[in-house]
C-alpha cells in the first residue's frame, strides 16, 4: 500500500468515518431525550445527507483516477458500507419518530452504545490505515467483530424478554422492529471491519 502525502480517498473515507461517529453520538443523545425526537431525527438526516455527498465524492474521484492507493473495490466497498451504517442510524431514528417512542429502554440504550463504540473503532482503524500502521489496525477490527457478536446476543435476549414482559402485540412488534434495526446497524459496522481485514490480509 502506498499513500501520497495527501490522498483524496483516505481523507474522504476518514471524513465519512467522522460523519458516522457524529451521527452515532447524536443518536445516543436522541435516545436520552426522546421528547424532542423530531428535532434529532432532522439533525441526523442532515448527517445522512452529508454521508451521501462524501460517498458520491469518492465514486466521482474513482471514475477519474487510474492509479489508487488501495484496490478500487476496497475503496468503493468502504465508502458504501460506511454510508450504509449512517443510513441505518437515520432509518432507525426515523422509525422511532414514526412509532412515537417516548422512552428508550435499557436494550435500546445498550444497542446504541455498541453502535457508538463501533463508530469510534472504525474511525481509529481508518486513521491508522492512513498512517500505515496496519498491524495496529487489527485490534480495532477485532473489537468491532466482538461488538457485533455482543449485539447478536443482546438481540436474542431482548426479543426473549419482550414476550415475557409484554402482552400487547403492538408494543412487541414496535420494539422488536427497533431492536432488529439496531442490531442491523452493528452488522453494517462489521461489514466495514471485514473489508478492512481483507485489505490487510492481501497487503500483509
Amino acid at each position: 500500500m502506498f499513500f501520497k502525502k495527501r490522498d483524496i480517498f483516505l481523507e474522504t473515507l476518514i471524513l465519512s468515518a467522522n460523519n458516522l461517529k457524529a451521527a452515532s453520538s447524536l443518536f445516543r443523545e436522541e435516545i436520552n431525550d426522546l421528547q424532542d425526537v423530531e428535532s434529532y431525527a432532522e439533525r441526523i438526516k442532515v448527517l445522512e445527507d452529508k454521508g451521501d455527498e462524501l460517498t458520491h465524492k469518492i465514486i466521482h474521484a474513482l471514475n477519474k483516477t487510474f492509479i489508487t492507493p488501495l484496490e478500487r473495490e476496497d475503496i468503493l466497498g468502504l465508502a458504501l458500507k460506511l454510508d450504509d451504517v449512517v443510513d441505518g442510524i437515520e432509518a432507525c431514528a426515523d422509525r422511532m419518530e414514526l412509532y412515537k417512542v417516548t422512552e428508550a429502554d435499557d436494550y435500546i440504550k445498550l444497542f446504541v452504545q455498541m453502535i457508538v463504540n463501533c463508530a469510534e473503532e472504525i474511525e481509529i482503524a481508518l486513521r491508522l490505515l492512513e498512517q500505515k500502521k496496519v498491524k495496529q489496525m487489527l485490534r480495532h477490527i477485532y473489537r468491532i467483530n466482538e461488538l457485533e457478536n455482543e449485539a447478536d446476543q443482546l438481540l436474542r435476549e431482548s426479543i426473549q424478554d419482550l414476550f415475557i414482559e409484554y402482552n400487547d402485540p403492538i408494543i412487541i412488534i414496535k420494539k422488536k422492529d427497533i431492536y432488529e434495526m439496531l442490531e442491523g446497524i452493528t452488522d453494517a459496522c462489521e461489514d466495514v471491519a471485514d473489508i478492512l481485514e481483507a485489505l490487510l490480509m492481501r497487503n500483509s
